[in-house]
């Protein structure tokens, strides 16, 4: 392809590679540190059985100590206040309780559910929780938290931009092929848009699917989707008698970050239905009920703060259609809804399903090695990126692609960036903050 500017082809091919350069050069930093800390959390659950092999496992045994002397052992251990309770999944596995500690912060007393006997305890989520904040970017603070969506967001303009590029347009090599050695720039320019091509598509939707953890975007369509019925059922209103009130479509969608606990949804965690004035169930009363619901385990029970509040019982697989939550009477074990998959709204549906195959649980290993793929494609387009503008950049300057001078080539590039910039309010404003600054630098650079 003859690469001038007065050339429509040209014009398109230089507007998109200038595009393409500046995304890399806003996120990829940052997109490389979320694919590294989100395929780790990919298998979160075998880095816990390695790293807290201790408290992960115990001798099956057939006697089984009550619910209510796991909670006296775990309150022992860990003065304080018990906010969630998750039974055993098998015979050799431990209960898990979540305190809030007296001293601060939370705390997961693992107790063997068998004797009682107190496992330890770790800060509730233990480094997996690191590792998720670091993803998620709130470890920074709420405002670095927003660039989940300016990152997702030019993830997307990369992909869109770089298939433009990778256009084969008469050429053979680099389509599907690697050209050369890594001495060469041609290997690189190869390995960058085959991979590309190759997991674009991944990419774009781990950049789509984790949307709903944006500050803007997320809170937008949970507040849409809220008003038009289509998002989760909100938590029913318990009368003191214990029958379910009216039920109307106030839940959430998707759950936004830090999730302080884990294992338990946020629409049960912020539920605040009111039940029974009676005192509340024993511990061990409240799981028999849950069980005799026939809730499988492992099931997590959250522990209300006030007393006359309903309790909860979620069950959270990794396929997201068998997801079930329980409301409880706290007084009489009573529920009061039981609330599935199925009574979803159509987009609550359509966001955890992409959740659960964003964090690599709906389709089991697989479903892991694909997002993994699209982890590790993230960095080999990270590091070919760099070698390729490192052998080309000339001395002491950044070497931007340059502009076209033909301004046709915006017009379709154009028509990539402003839907995108439409869908996603801070990725546009961020596009427009980066046009601002091209054009003022473009005139402070040219006269010179």
């Amino acid at each position: 392809m003859s690469d001038t500017s007065s050339s429509a082809s040209g014009a398109l091919y230089r507007a998109f590679w200038r595009w393409h350069f500046y995304a890399g050069l806003l996120v990829m930093p940052v997109l490389m540190l979320m694919a590294l800390t989100g395929g780790l959390y990919l298998f979160r659950s075998n880095i816990d059985d390695l790293v807290y092999r201790p408290l992960m496992f115990v001798e099956a045994r057939a006697e089984q100590a009550s619910p209510d002397a796991w909670a006296r052992a775990a309150l022992a251990a860990v003065p304080g206040r018990l906010a969630s309770v998750t039974a055993p999944a098998a015979a050799d596995r431990p209960a898990k309780l979540v305190v809030e500690s007296e001293a601060g912060g939370r705390r997961a007393v693992y107790v063997d559910p068998h004797d009682g006997r107190v496992l330890g305890d770790i800060p509730d989520g233990g480094a997996m929780a690191v590792v998720k904040r670091v993803h998620s970017l709130d470890i920074a603070g709420p405002v670095f938290n927003l660039g989940v969506e300016i990152v997702a967001g030019w993830a997307i303009v990369m992909v869109a931009t770089g298939i433009v590029l990778w256009w084969p347009r008469g050429q053979k090599g680099g389509v599907v092929s690697v050209r050369g050695t890594p001495a060469r720039r041609v290997f690189w320019r190869d390995l960058h848009a085959v991979t590309g091509i190759f997991v674009g598509g991944v990419i774009v939707f781990l950049a789509a699917t984790g949307m709903p953890w944006s500050a803007v975007w997320g809170a937008q369509v949970r507040k849409m989707t809220t008003a038009a019925g289509w998002g989760r059922p909100a938590a029913p209103v318990a009368t003191a008698g214990g029958h379910e009130g009216h039920e109307g479509h106030e839940g959430h969608d998707a759950p936004p970050p830090p999730n302080p606990n884990p294992a338990v949804p946020w629409a049960l965690q912020e539920t605040t239905m009111a039940a029974s004035a009676a005192p509340a169930l024993p511990l061990g009363a409240m799981m028999g009920h849950v069980e005799a619901l026939g809730l499988p385990r492992p099931y997590t029970i959250t522990i209300p703060k006030a007393p006359s509040a309903a309790w909860s019982a979620a069950y959270m697989p990794d396929k997201v259609e068998a997801t079930r939550t329980l409301y409880l009477d706290g007084a009489t074990g009573q529920a009061v809804a039981d609330i599935g998959y199925a009574r979803f709204g159509p987009a609550a549906k359509t966001i955890e399903w992409g959740i659960a195959v964003h964090q690599g649980q709906q389709f089991g290993l697989i479903n892991k090695l694909v997002m993994l793929a699209g982890c590790v494609a993230i960095w080999l387009l990270g590091i070919s990126g760099l070698t390729m503008w490192w052998k080309r950049r000339p001395k002491g300057r950044l070497a931007a692609p340059p502009a076209p001078a033909d301004k046709r080539g915006y017009v379709a590039l154009a028509a990539v960036v402003i839907p995108l910039g439409l869908v996603y309010p801070l990725v546009g404003a961020s596009l427009i903050v980066v046009l601002t600054l091209d054009l003022v630098l473009r005139r402070l650079i040219q006269p010179r």
